[in-house]
């Protein structure tokens, strides 16, 4: 059951209990019955304040109590001094309108108060009409700094720029330029991509609007759109403000045309409310994904989320600058540069992980500190137990750093768009955009032949990771001569997919032959740093011409 509709039920209950208990008090009869003598004795004593015939008894009102007797019992004399008052029930009845009017009252006060309880700043004009719709517009203040986040100097680099300008706006204004107005952090998961995003709003001292793009996805029609609506109504209201989507993903999706028409309309309203707020309104929207290749290029488009910002695996040295971050509040005598050298590929949620698990592992022995040996113990079951992270050992780490090698001089001599490649991932896949032209295919094919051409050459053999390039090859390949008409004919024969891979694998292995020296160079420097930038491996190319 939704919390909404439990609150609704809570104070339906309520109401009913109360209106049950009210009516009880009404109609509950608490007059005491005396006799005619008992009845005579304290008229005597007592100051009689009512005398009341309802039915076939007397109530009477004294000062010390309210009795009652039969009719039939009371002597003709009793009440010859005092008035008696015929009732046919009308106080109950009054008794009945106050109490609904009583529980009308509390309910719309409850209901106004459930609706407003979850805002954290004032109702907007239109907003949400019940606690659901509101809690999608509930700002927060985030309390995350870039001091508490280890190992993302170049990513806050980038950020400042953002941080400026939601500080002070008005120098950006006046001299004409505008910032994007979207941001798109794209990274693996468990990188500290929404940890980010909170220390940018921290800084700016701005309110932070966070949202998972899978909440946006409704089974009713139009609730999505409707959601991201309210949500941008809302960071307009508060501005100067972030809006943060998670896991754009999962509703940016490229549009196919397909059945999902819910999801569709939804991405159509975010791209409509990108476009209709004005640069200078002071809302920046910040995404996060771990799939840019799956986003809608609509997305992408200048004038929305044109800013992307990479954030990778740490680095070594951001390895220890993380650790450090997790072991100051920890008794410990162990050093961060040592537990970084062991954690290749580790994240940072990772890496937090480990050293939670660590500190665990030292109470559960009673010892007053954590020790390397506590870091060893759990190391094996933080990297398997939620999620497989490529842990190497050194046979294994060498393996990879020369079919990364490889790979690196084949995108670096076909100028294939990339960044730095990294130890701690196989993956160096730059964008293929429509339109394409054969070379630009064959280019791509020759990258990802390249890792497992250069271990053939070193080893004589590699490794099974890399079945997905191979996998991608292939199919660029079929998609080149079968979708795209690149083949000697139009319509090529099957075996012409091997002839095209042959070719494309011969004149791999001849580059990869004639650069073997820069490749080792290559190799050496991912041994040592565990990344190397795509400037860094044209210099060693260029060097050795």
């Amino acid at each position: 059951m939704r919390s909404s509709d439990k609150a609704k039920w809570i104070v339906t209950a309520s109401a009913a209990v109360l209106i049950v208990l009210i009516g009880f008090a009404a109609l509950r009869d608490s007059a005491r019955a005396v006799s005619a003598s008992k009845l005579e004795s304290i008229m005597r004593q007592a100051n009689v304040r009512e005398v009341v015939q309802k039915g076939a008894a007397y109530y009477i009102v004294t000062d010390t109590g309210r009795y009652k007797i039969a009719r039939s019992q009371t002597p003709p004399h009793l009440f010859d001094h005092v008035a008696v008052e015929m009732n046919d029930g009308g106080r109950v009845v009054e008794a009945l309108l106050f109490a609904l009017v009583l529980i009308g009252g509390a309910s719309l006060l409850l209901r106004y108060w459930m609706k407003h309880r979850d805002e954290g700043g004032p109702v907007v004009a239109g907003s949400a009409k019940d606690t659901e719709e509101t809690s999608a517009v509930a700002a927060v203040r985030s309390d995350v700094t870039f001091d508490d986040i280890g190992g993302i100097s170049d990513v806050k680099e980038e950020l400042e720029e953002i941080i400026d300008f939601l500080k002070h706006p008005q120098r950006y204004r006046d001299f004409g330029a505008r910032l994007p107005k979207g941001v798109l952090l794209v990274g693996p998961p468990g990188v500290g991509k929404t940890m980010i995003a909170k220390a940018v709003a921290a800084e700016a001292d701005v309110p932070f609007y966070y949202q998972s793009a899978s909440s946006f996805v409704h089974i009713y029609v139009g609730m999505g759109a409707k959601r991201v609506s309210q949500l941008f109504r809302a960071a307009g209201a508060n501005a100067p403000a972030i809006i943060f989507i998670d896991e754009i993903d999962a509703v940016g999706k490229v549009r196919d045309g397909g059945s999902n028409d819910e999801r569709e309309a939804t991405l159509n309203q975010l791209l409509t409310e990108m476009d209709g707020f004005a640069d200078s309104s002071g809302v920046i929207v910040i995404a996060a994904t771990n799939k840019i290749e799956v986003l809608d290029p609509a997305l992408l488009r200048a004038g929305r989320f044109d800013r992307r910002i990479f954030v990778d695996l740490p680095t070594p040295s951001e390895r220890e600058a993380i650790i450090g971050k997790y072991l100051q509040h920890i008794p410990h005598r162990v050093e961060a540069k040592a537990i970084a050298r062991i954690t290749v590929g580790f994240n940072g949620a990772a890496l937090a992980a480990l050293v939670n698990e660590a500190a665990l592992h030292s109470l559960r022995r009673k010892q007053p500190y954590v020790r390397m040996e506590d870091v060893l113990a759990v190391k094996e079951k933080v990297a398997f137990g939620k999620r497989r992270l490529p842990i190497l050992n050194e046979e294994q780490k060498r393996c990879r750093a020369v079919y990364l090698a490889g790979k690196a001089v084949a995108a670096a001599w076909y100028d294939l768009p990339f960044e730095k490649v990294m130890l701690g991932s196989e993956s160096i896949r730059p964008a293929l955009s429509e339109p394409l032209m054969r070379h630009e295919i064959e280019a791509h094919v020759r990258l990802l032949l390249a890792g497992k051409i250069m271990c053939d050459i070193r080893f004589d053999e590699h490794a099974s990771s890399a079945r997905e390039d191979l996998k991608e090859a292939v199919r660029l390949c079929e998609s080149m001569l079968f979708d795209y008409g690149m083949g000697e004919t139009l319509l090529p024969p099957r075996e012409a997919v091997r002839s095209l891979l042959v070719r494309l694998e011969e004149e791999t292995r001849t580059l990869l032959a004639s650069k073997s020296a820069a490749a080792e160079a290559i190799e050496k420097v991912l041994m040592e740093r565990e990344s190397v930038t795509k400037d860094e491996i044209k210099e060693r190319l260029h060097a050795l011409l």
